[in-house]
């Protein structure tokens, strides 16, 4: 039995944006416990332990809101026309004094540019405070015109070049080909965040060392200038035939993708190149991109470096290098600063990459280019946890709460930032990422976009059932979302599928962010639950079949999920009664396609299959929405039955480590895409429909 919270303890927690309880569903509700409650608010630095520390954090509390001018962080939304409410609620006579982002005052919020300012209030009676002040666009612009692209995972596509794994040459082959053979508009990849270092590597992209920069382990050697002048050819020739061996045990003898294995080559080569001396142009390129950067970039290189000495969790380096900031982190810096120049190097060398991928895919015609991915949080030992501590929360980890689809709740390992050092910073470290990965991104996915309102925190040693929400600034953090997209003339698409709070989707589409909607999820949930006819469904988002942690369109069509769920022993009922309820989830969409006549017409001819037919018509479908964008998964085109990623699952499943095959599980190139009959009638019913 959950224990009373008390009221002190409840009002506590709401002034610190905790709940103190949650919605499962519209008809209940669930109490969190006072203990899940007090460790969450202990995290922010607030004392709840005993019931006299409660009632005096909340009198400090209730003092420090009522003597406070401003909150740290204010958002004024451009052409709107009202006065935020918290400068509206100062007293009468308070003068502003505004520094803008641009370096000149003012002392009106009339006509201020869009940027961070920084807005300082003096009261009649003598009290200031400072804030930093938001403008941002109203919205995001509404993007012209519908267009469809792939949905891929990149290290899944390999191609003749590849080292083992798909890299950002073939990314850039890819856009090029899809943007002029197929007239795609946009490729959205996996989150190419680097890597926590180390044998065997996590190899969810969603579980980063550092969401700020890349990982060099998607270079394409061959690619960076410097590799033509290595002065050893036998070293060379060696790698190259190494890379081959790689290749070749993926795409020819059946295993699966071995990331450490790419990288320990491709990082043999990386040294090599590393003792090229750049040219003088490269040279000016390479220290402006480290001007650029700066303390962001040495704090990442600097945690690779001692990485390198002390292994990857930085809660097991010696005490006095877990601190960013601390002597023995500088003495030990400037004794490794050969290592942290290269690893400076290495992001120098993947962020340039990244940009002649997105621009080879806006020359190729794309409107949008390359569809980046922003995960949810990073790994508690990698580079950003390390660099930026003093904005998360210690001792919690990012989940989700129980739910109908998981009784047992979800704990994914991802530390939290803190909302009150976030605001206290006008959201510096949330900023640089944005801008980090708008500078290549022609469109921006953020995974579980919920996390800009609230998230789910689980105390460390707790099951995911003893956590509880943490609300956010969600008018600062979309306001800082719409302002660097828009900087960057970029779209933001958030996925918001599973339970959303009420509101969450009504305010991204009041600033422009496009939604997620997949196909087998959109039924009439408020009415009969019967497929969503296409004219129901909402225009702002993008649709697709699948994702990465969904079946595939043939695997749902056969069946074949079910099965391979049931071999992995992961279901909760009989496996009749879940082949059932499958087959007449997926008859009913069937019977849909077949009133619309929709399976008519097919684009592959009389030797067609009744599956393939079935694939397009669900494409079709798609294309008789309003979304205005339309994803095509990529294994989809050559009929791929395994999920890229099987939730549930560690070391059951190869999660994140197949390559593209075709229906008979036979890896299939980027060459053989290309080139393949069965891609191109996929491709063509979008072209058809536009």
């Amino acid at each position: 039995m959950t224990e009373p919270l008390g009221e002190d303890l409840t009002r506590l927690a709401a002034l610190h944006g905790v709940a103190v309880s949650f919605r499962p569903s519209p008809d209940r509700t669930v109490t969190a416990s006072a203990t899940a409650v007090t460790r969450v608010l202990a995290a922010l630095g607030v004392d709840a332990g005993t019931p006299e520390a409660t009632r005096a954090a909340l009198a400090d509390r209730e003092r420090e809101l009522a003597g406070r001018l401003l909150p740290p962080t204010v958002v004024r939304w451009s052409g709107e026309g009202d006065e935020p409410d918290a400068l509206a609620a100062l007293p009468e006579g308070t003068r502003l004094l505004i520094e803008t982002e641009q370096g000149d005052t003012r002392t009106s919020l009339e006509q201020l540019p869009p940027g961070v300012h920084t807005v300082t209030a003096t009261a009649p009676d003598g009290r200031t405070a400072d804030a930093h002040l938001v403008v941002a666009p109203p919205r995001l612009p509404t993007p012209a015109g519908r267009s469809y692209g792939l949905l891929v995972q990149l290290y899944s596509l390999l191609s003749h070049r590849s080292w083992g794994m798909g890299d950002l040459g073939d990314l850039a082959e890819l856009t090029g080909w899809a943007g002029r053979a197929l007239g795609a508009g946009f490729v959205q990849v996996n989150p190419l965040h680097a890597a926590v270092p180390g044998a065997p590597t996590d190899p969810s992209p969603y579980r980063p060392s550092s969401r700020r920069f890349p990982d060099p382990v998607h270079l394409r050697i061959e690619d960076v200038p410097e590799f033509a002048y290595v002065t050893d050819p036998e070293r060379v020739r060696g790698l190259r035939e190494r890379a081959a061996r790689l290749r070749e045990t993926v795409l020819d003898k059946g295993a699966l993708i071995d990331r450490d294995a790419v990288w320990e080559l491709k990082r043999e080569a990386l040294e090599l190149i590393a003792a090229v001396p750049l040219g003088p142009g490269r040279r000016a390129a390479y220290c402006d991109f480290l001007a650029r950067e700066g303390q962001s970039l040495e704090d990442h290189a600097t945690w690779c470096a001692l990485a390198e000495v002390h292994g990857s969790d930085w809660h097991r380096w010696p005490e006095g290098l877990r601190d960013p900031r601390s002597a023995e982190t500088a003495r030990a810096r400037l004794e490794l600063m050969d290592r942290v120049d290269f690893h400076s190097r290495l992001a120098w060398l993947t962020d340039t990459q990244l940009t002649a991928a997105q621009r080879t895919a806006r020359e190729a015609g794309m409107p949008l280019g390359i569809v980046h991915d922003l995960a949810v949080g990073v790994h508690p030992g990698g580079a950003d946890a390390w660099a930026q501590q003093d904005h998360l929360a210690a001792g919690m980890s990012v989940g989700a709460p129980p739910d109908a689809f998981n009784a047992r709740g979800q704990d994914w390992g991802l530390p939290p930032w803190r909302p009150d050092r976030l605001a206290e910073s006008g959201y510096a470290p949330y900023r640089r990422l944005l801008r980090a990965l708008f500078r290549y991104a022609g469109a921006l996915r953020i995974d579980h976009v919920m996390g800009l309102f609230r998230l789910w925190w689980v105390p460390q040693g707790e099951p995911p059932t003893e956590g509880t929400y943490v609300r956010y600034d969600a008018e600062a953090m979309l306001a800082l979302l719409v302002l660097e997209a828009s900087r960057a003339g970029a779209v933001v698409i958030g996925e918001d599928l599973g339970t959303v709070e009420p509101g969450v989707r009504e305010a991204l589409r009041e600033r422009g962010v496009l939604g997620t909607s997949v196909l087998w999820f959109e039924r009439d949930w408020d009415g009969d639950g019967r497929p969503l006819a296409p004219d129901h469904w909402r225009a702002d988002c993008l649709a697709t079949a699948t994702t990465h942690d969904l079946p595939s369109t043939a695997a749902r069509l056969t069946g074949e999920h079910v099965e391979l769920r049931h071999r992995l022993d992961l279901l909760n009922r009989p496996l009749e009664e879940e082949r059932a309820e499958a087959a007449a989830d997926t008859g009913e969409w069937l019977d849909v396609l077949s009133r619309l006549d929709l399976l008519q017409g097919t684009g592959g001819g009389a030797d067609t299959s009744s599956e393939e037919a079935e694939i397009q018509a669900v494409h079709r479908f798609l294309l008789r929405t309003p979304a205005r964008m339309i994803g095509v998964w990529l294994p989809d085109t050559v009929g791929d039955r395994r999920p890229q990623n099987l939730p549930g699952t560690w070391d059951q499943y190869p999660n994140w480590r197949l390559p593209v095959a075709d229906a008979e599980g036979r890896p299939v190139t980027l060459e053989e895409l290309a080139a393949s009959p069965r891609l191109h009638a996929l491709m063509e019913v979008l072209r058809e429909g536009e």
